[in-house]
């Protein structure tokens, strides 16, 4: 065996400069932008949580800074996968000036909001000039369904009434 089959700079599905990387984590995906050499850039929100509770962290934050992260680091012990879903969509921008934007936004803090500015608006931005979250998307679907219907219900008197205590 030689000695350079010993040790893989490679990546699972052997990322390039400017790919998006979809972190698989429970109950929500965290994106990434491949830069190269085993880094990402991506955000992470700043608001006081612990590290522990980094789901609720995104949901409350409204603040988020710019790392530049090794690959490995971000994904832990989760999955994760190169998605350029959006790429029949809109045209991705130039390798070059994907990773120029990137580089300008490093250590930055940035303004976060889990539905409107979130991690995968960050990454998109900075691949194709254009912020777009299917996720956020989702989500602002459901929560919209959820509101009509519980209006619906409300309106047609499909909740039960509450009864006032009488006190004798």
């Amino acid at each position: 065996m030689a000695f350079n089959d010993c040790f893989r700079l490679n990546y699972p599905g052997n990322p390039h400069p400017g790919d998006l990387i979809e972190v698989l984590r429970p109950g929500y995906q965290h994106w990434a932008l491949y830069l190269g050499d085993g880094y990402v850039i991506n955000i992470a929100p700043t608001d006081g949580f612990p590290a522990s509770f980094t789901s609720a962290k995104s949901i409350f934050s409204t603040k988020a800074q710019v790392k530049m992260q090794l690959l490995k680091d971000v994904v832990g012990n989760d999955t994760y996968r190169i998605n350029n879903k959006y790429d029949e969509t809109y045209p991705p921008l130039p390798v070059e000036e994907v990773l120029q934007r990137s580089e300008f936004v490093i250590g930055r803090e940035v303004s976060y909001d889990i539905f409107v500015n979130n991690c995968e608006h960050f990454v998109t931005l900075l691949r194709y000039g254009e912020g777009i979250s299917e996720q956020a998307n989702r989500a602002i679907s459901a929560i919209g369904f959820v509101t009509a219907a519980a209006a619906a219900f409300s309106f047609l008197g499909l909740f039960p009434k509450r009864q006032r205590a009488k006190y004798y």
